[in-house]
């Protein structure tokens, strides 16, 4: 098979396609990132990249908090608008008529229309370049409750989540496995008249 090779550039994908919340409740603002990621387990972290001449960076900088809001495909419009207009000039909570709610250990809203919401308390930001980084601690998830079942368990299939690639939207497709699933040993099943 041939591959042809190309410059380095943004092109890790699929990513989530966020709805970064901040400022307050009385005063939200909302932008869309694709930059995130999960960096460590213990203790949950998390980062968000984003330009600093966008309107949320310096709510963000200067709060040190932010929540990040999973879309579903059903959201895709809004996730888009929220994407290209600046929060400066333009109320996106009111255009593509999201709700935004108290979040439980954060000042910055969630979003109610979003199936699980990640409340983030910033740890550290850098500078790299086109983007700040903001590394930040999962202090709280906020999960509707019509996605999780009688076991408690969160049914992430049946949100219709939404995936960015390379300047595309995506909806995400059907459950292939879970973690572990490929080495996972079949269990036994007992006979009749055995003891164990």
């Amino acid at each position: 098979m041939a591959k042809q090779f190309w410059k380095g550039s943004a092109l890790l994908a699929p990513v989530p396609a966020a709805l970064v919340t901040c400022g307050t409740v009385d005063s939200p603002n909302v932008l869309t990132i694709g930059w995130t990621g999960i960096t460590c387990t213990r203790p949950p972290m998390t980062y968000i990249s984003v330009r600093p001449e966008r309107f949320s960076h310096d709510i963000i900088r200067d709060s040190g908090e932010c929540v990040i809001n999973l879309t579903t495909s059903a959201m895709c419009r809004e996730t888009d608008f929220c994407g290209v207009k600046s929060g400066k000039n333009t109320d996106k909570f009111g255009k593509c008529g999201f709700h935004p709610l108290p979040a439980q250990k954060v000042g910055a809203p969630i979003i109610e229309e979003c199936p699980v919401s990640l409340e983030c308390r910033v740890t550290e930001s850098k500078l790299l370049g086109s983007h700040t980084m903001f590394l930040a601690e999962i202090v709280g998830i906020d999960v509707d409750e019509k996605y999780i079942d009688s076991k408690g368990k969160l049914n992430l299939q049946q949100c219709g989540l939404m995936a960015y690639a390379h300047g595309e939207y995506f909806a995400l497709g059907r459950k292939l496995g879970d973690f572990g699933w490929s080495v996972r040993k079949k269990k036994k099943t007992k006979k009749p008249n055995d003891p164990r």
